[in-house]
């Protein structure tokens, strides 16, 4: 029996420049940071306070990665086509201010939805994630 999601992937395409965007504009918490032998970046950050749920900041061109895989994939991210989810707030207005002094870029400003309040937001990769506060 699957119990929950534990750990999710988005393609990033610089870790170092990845790793500062979570940590030093969204506020989230690096849990873990390893290289391994054959070059492989083991990289995860999530929200404080959600420890028990990690997203991996994935190399797009990686070791593990085939070329031509990573070409396709670097088109997509450059075109902005790689959504990675949803973000709760408890606050999406005062967040999305926040957020955008500290450069985070929006692709949509707060809006009222039959859900709750939701704006759209990119990481530094091009990959979009929804900002939302539930009512």
């Amino acid at each position: 029996m699957i119990l929950r999601l534990s750990h999710t992937s988005i393609y990033v395409f610089d870790q170092d420049a990845a790793r500062d965007f979570y940590v030093n504009k969204l506020g989230f918490e690096v849990r873990m940071d390893q290289s391994m032998d054959n070059g492989f970046r083991w990289l995860t950050v999530s929200p404080k306070g959600q420890p028990d749920m990690q997203l991996i900041l994935m190399k797009v061109d990686g070791p593990n990665m085939q070329p031509d895989a990573a070409d396709t994939l670097k088109g997509l991210m450059e075109k902005g086509r790689l959504g990675g989810g949803v973000l709760q707030t408890d606050d999406c207005r005062a967040t999305y201010e926040e957020l955008k002094a500290k450069g985070v870029e929006f692709l949509s400003p707060p809006a009222d939805r039959f859900y709750g309040i939701e704006c759209v937001m990119k990481d530094n990769s091009n990959n979009w994630f929804s900002m939302n506060q539930t009512k």
